[in-house]
C-alpha cells in the first residue's frame, strides 16, 4: 500500500515513570493528543505503570515460596501492560481521541514471540505481517493503537516476556513495520547524559548519540535503553528520548541514529600489527614507564591496539613498523627502570574483531572460537574482550584460514 510521506507517523513509548500515576497518565494522553490535533499518525506502546512489575515479581515469588514457574511469570508480569494500556485508552478517548488497545488475549495481538519465557525473541516476519495487518489500518483511519509493551504471544497463544527494555523493543518493531518516521521514547529523564548524574557533577545532555555506541555504553552496565531493544532499532528510523516532564512529543531531547552492529567477523588491521611484551618487578605499576611508553609511541605514529598487563609485565599490542627505531626506544625506556627488566616482540600479527555481541552471549561465542583455533591447531598471541565482542590476535600467515573458521562457526557450520 502507497504511504503518503506528507503525513508524519511515530511510534511514542511512555515508561512506567511517565505513567506511574493518574496525573502523568493525564498529561501523557494530552501530549498525544496534540499530535492527533496536528494531523500525525501516532501508536503507542505503554509500560506498566509505575514499579508495577517490580511489585508483581516480588509478591509471586513471595507468594510462591520462590517456586513460580517462568510461563506463570510472564503471565503476571503482563498484567502490569495490560492494565496500563486500557487506562491510558480511557485517558486518550475522554480527550476525544479515538484510540484502541491492543491485548495479548485478542486474536489480533500482533507481537509474536518463540517460548523463552522472560526472556522471549520476537518473531520479526510475523510480527511484521501482523502489525501491518492490524495495526495499520487503525492509523490509517485517524484511530490511535495502544499497545502494551514488554509482553508477547507465543503461536500457541501463551503469554510471554520480552525482559528487560521490552518495551522500547516493541515500539523499534512497530516503527519498522509501519515505516514510522520516528520512535519517540519518553522517560523521567532530560535525554541521555555524558555521564551518571549520581557519579559525576554537571554531566551534559548528548544531542545525538550513535546506536553503536549506546550499545556499548548499555555493555558497560550504563542504564539508558537496553542493549537488547537496540538491536531491533533500524538503521534509517531515528529515536528521540524526551522527558514526560515537557509536556509535549517534540521537545528536543537525544536523538538516537544508526543502530546496533551486525555480528560480523572482520580484519580489522590492513597492515601488520606487533606484541611487545616487557617484564620486570611491578612494572605494571610504574605509571612514569607507561607515560613514557605512550609519548613514544605518539612520536613515532603507532597504533595502539590494546594492553594487557599483570604485576610484572606489560604488553602492548601495535601496528608493526619497518624500522627498528622505535623498538630501540622503547628499550631505552626499559633499561632506565631502576629494578632489571627485559623486552620481547613478536612481530607478523593480524588483528580478527568479532563485532555486534551483546556481553551475556560474548563469553560464550568467544569460548566456541578459540575452542575451534585449538581443534585446528592455530596459536593466537593475544586475546581482547571489548565493548560489543572481541579481538583476537593470530599469525598474520593464518589470518584468511581464522577469518574463515570464525565465520563458519558462527554460523554453526564448524
Amino acid at each position: 500500500m502507497y504511504r503518503n510521506k506528507k503525513i508524519r507517523r511515530v511510534v511514542a513509548k511512555f515508561g512506567g515513570k511517565s505513567l506511574a500515576d493518574g496525573e502523568r497518565i493525564h498529561r501523557a494522553a494530552r501530549a498525544v493528543a496534540r499530535e492527533v490535533e496536528g494531523g500525525v499518525q501516532i501508536a503507542v506502546v505503554a509500560s506498566a505503570l509505575g514499579n508495577t512489575t517490580d511489585t508483581l515479581i516480588n509478591i509471586a515469588k513471595q507468594a510462591t515460596e520462590e517456586k513460580i514457574k517462568t510461563r506463570e511469570i510472564d503471565d503476571v508480569l503482563s498484567m502490569g501492560e495490560r492494565t496500563s494500556v486500557r487506562i491510558l485508552t480511557a485517558a486518550l478517548n475522554a480527550r476525544g481521541v479515538k484510540s484502541r488497545y491492543f491485548d495479548p488475549a485478542e486474536e489480533d495481538w500482533p507481537i509474536i514471540t518463540n517460548d523463552h519465557f522472560t526472556s522471549a525473541e520476537p518473531l520479526l516476519p510475523e510480527c511484521s505481517r501482523r502489525i501491518k495487518k492490524h495495526v495499520l489500518p487503525l492509523l490509517e483511519q485517524g484511530i490511535v493503537p495502544v499497545i502494551a509493551g514488554f509482553i508477547g504471544k507465543t503461536r500457541d497463544g501463551h503469554v510471554t516476556t520480552i525482559g528487560r527494555g521490552g518495551s522500547d523493543t516493541t515500539a523499534f518493531i512497530l516503527a519498522k513495520a509501519l515505516d514510522a518516521d520516528e520512535v519517540i521514547l519518553v522517560t523521567d529523564v532530560e535525554g541521555i547524559m555524558s555521564a551518571d548524574p549520581k557519579l559525576v557533577n554537571n554531566p551534559r545532555k548528548l544531542q545525538v548519540i550513535e546506536a553503536k555506541q549506546l550499545a556499548e555504553l548499555a555493555n558497560l552496565g550504563a542504564r539508558f535503553i537496553h542493549k537488547k531493544a537496540l538491536q531491533y532499532k533500524d538503521e534509517s528510523i531515528n529515536a528521540r528520548v524526551v522527558s514526560y516532564s515537557r509536556d509535549c512529543l517534540d521537545a528536543e531531547g537525544t536523538v538516537i541514529t544508526g543502530s546496533f552492529p551486525k555480528v560480523s567477523v572482520t580484519l580489522a588491521n590492513r597492515s601488520k600489527a606487533m606484541k611487545v611484551t616487557m617484564v620486570g618487578k611491578a612494572i605494571s605499576e610504574d605509571t612514569s614507564i607507561i607515560r613514557e611508553i605512550a609519548r613514544e609511541l605518539t612520536n613515532h605514529q603507532i597504533f595502539v591496539f590494546g594492553i594487557s598487563a599483570n604485576n610484572d609485565s606489560l604488553t602492548w599490542y601495535l601496528s608493526q613498523t619497518d624500522s627498528n627505531s622505535p623498538l630501540e626506544s622503547l628499550h631505552n625506556i626499559v633499561l632506565s627502570r631502576k629494578q632489571e627488566s627485559a623486552m620481547a616482540v613478536s612481530k607478523d600479527l593480524a588483528l580478527i574483531k568479532v563485532e555486534g555481541l551483546r556481553l551475556e552471549e560474548a563469553h560464550s561465542i568467544a569460548s566456541k572460537l578459540l575452542e575451534s583455533l585449538q581443534a585446528n591447531r592455530i596459536n593466537f598471541a593475544g586475546f581482547f574482550m571489548i565493548t560489543l565482542g572481541f579481538l583476537v590476535f593470530v599469525d598474520w600467515s593464518v589470518k584468511d584460514t581464522v577469518l574463515d573458521l570464525f565465520e563458519k562457526t558462527l554460523e554453526g557450520k564448524s
